[in-house]
């Protein structure tokens, strides 16, 4: 689970005690030179940010400096089925706006990491990066192919759990803990044959409206919460 170093003072003293840090974000309108130069040292990414990115970001208040651990920024798929965790797949979803909405959701969730299976141009993935608030900076964002998601998945033992509508459980009937990816299908056609079908559980959102589903936000916050709220729970 992805957690936090918050100041100045702490992320410096973690750096130099050589602990495990994945990114570092600091104010950029303050002199943070010799934490730059302890993460340039350790090879540590470093994001500057506005003072009120700090502001919204921290845990406990306005702050100088912060530090994401808990979250390998892995590059590629296979680094990311490997590692394992709780990984979010978004399965043919066009639109970038709802795009970055949902990688918001995923990594305000503790997740480890998103797949897509879209292309995007720059432009569009600028519009999701905006969407996200910048979440993107903090949880890697894999784009691939639904082939390729489903082999490395199979290859590291890496469950799918699908939200559709011809689930016979709700999502806090299915174990979303360990090694999952979570998916959550398209705008209008939900999710696709090939992933339904290699999916090993099927879970359904509760409904009772005239309007035949939910959209894309709901599903995407509803499993978020729960997968939380189990992985916190049972600690994995």
């Amino acid at each position: 689970m992805a957690d936090q170093i918050t100041g100045l003072a702490a992320v410096m003293e973690a750096l130099e005690a050589g602990q495990a840090i994945d990114r570092v974000l600091v104010d950029r309108a303050h002199d943070t030179t010799a934490l730059r130069a302890l993460c340039e040292a350790a090879g540590v990414p470093l994001e500057e940010g506005s003072t009120n990115d700090l502001w919204r970001m921290s845990a406990d208040g306005a702050q100088v400096a912060l530090a994401l651990t808990g979250r390998p920024q892995h590059d590629t798929l296979n680094q990311v089925m490997a590692a394992g965790g709780c990984i979010w797949f978004f399965d043919g979803v066009e639109y970038s706006t709802n795009l970055g909405f949902a990688i918001r959701t995923a990594e305000v969730s503790g997740a480890d990491a998103v797949v897509l299976n879209v292309s995007k141009t720059h432009e569009e993935r600028r519009t999701i990066r905006r969407a996200s608030m910048r979440a993107d900076r903090f949880i890697p964002v894999i784009y691939t192919t639904t082939e390729a998601v489903l082999s490395a998945a199979e290859d590291h033992n890496v469950r799918l759990v699908v939200a559709e509508d011809v689930g016979e459980q709700g999502p806090w009937d299915a174990d979303l803990t360990g090694d999952v990816l979570l998916v959550v299908g398209a705008e209008r056609d939900g999710v696709s044959a090939p992933v339904l079908q290699a999916a090993d559980a099927v879970v359904k959102l509760p409904m009772d409206g005239f309007v035949p589903s939910y959209n894309l936000q709901v599903a995407v916050g509803v499993l978020a919460v729960e997968a939380l709220r189990q992985r916190n729970l049972r600690g994995k």
